[in-house]
């Protein structure tokens, strides 16, 4: 098993949790790809939502999914709260990746933390189509949510590769460009949020 190491240092004191602190990257794909497979056929073969429909669910899941990864770094992830336990829950949560940035094992989200994501972002999804009910068919979901589902996906894996790889296109050497601005220049400390895209750092003046 993936137990500490002088690469990735111990986090808890607790043999149990310390293991557990620690994902390997393939782990993002192997539960991903069944689940955004499953909704998509589900969607077109028993749903009947026709292609063209569906892709464009599919598409505006993934935007929606962008727009998430952009907030979620630049409020939650980078949020110390005023209170006795808020730098503990902000290195627990998010420091601990740009202390130890080098950590493959620790830079994708754990199993529980993005299963409990997905869990509120389709409960919210499905109280959003039982109130557009009456207007909209509730079929699209499935696409939507498997858009959200490969959004993350892509995010995850985006993260890991441009940590631990040098990229060969330009659209991945400025990523990882973007995104190493974002942990080792204090100008972008508060800058730079996106991972998979730079797009709404230039929506909401972020970028430079």
């Amino acid at each position: 098993m993936f137990r500490a190491t002088p690469e990735s240092p111990r986090m808890f004191e607790s043999d149990f949790l310390d293991l557990f602190s620690r994902v390997p990257a393939w782990v993002v794909p192997v539960m991903y790809v069944p689940v955004v497979t499953g909704f998509v056929v589900h969607a077109a073969a028993w749903s009947g939502v026709s292609l063209p429909l569906l892709a464009a669910q599919f598409a505006a899941g993934w935007i929606v999914w962008s727009l998430m990864e952009y907030w979620l770094h630049r409020t939650l992830f980078h949020w110390i709260p005023a209170a006795p336990w808020g730098e503990a829950f902000h290195f627990y949560l998010h420091g601990v990746h740009h202390k130890w940035f080098e950590d493959k094992l620790r830079l994708v989200m754990p199993p529980a933390v993005s299963i409990g994501v997905a869990v509120v972002v389709y409960s919210v999804l499905t109280m959003t189509a039982s109130a557009l009910a009456p207007l909209v068919s509730p079929t699209w979901i499935e696409g939507f949510f498997a858009g959200v589902a490969m959004g993350y996906m892509v995010y995850d894996c985006t993260h890991y590769y441009i940590h631990h790889f040098k990229p060969k296109t330009r659209i991945g050497l400025a990523l990882r460009a973007h995104h190493n601005k974002h942990h080792h220049n204090p100008k972008f400390k508060d800058k730079k949020f996106g991972v998979s895209s730079t797009i709404w750092d230039h929506v909401f003046g972020t970028y430079e």
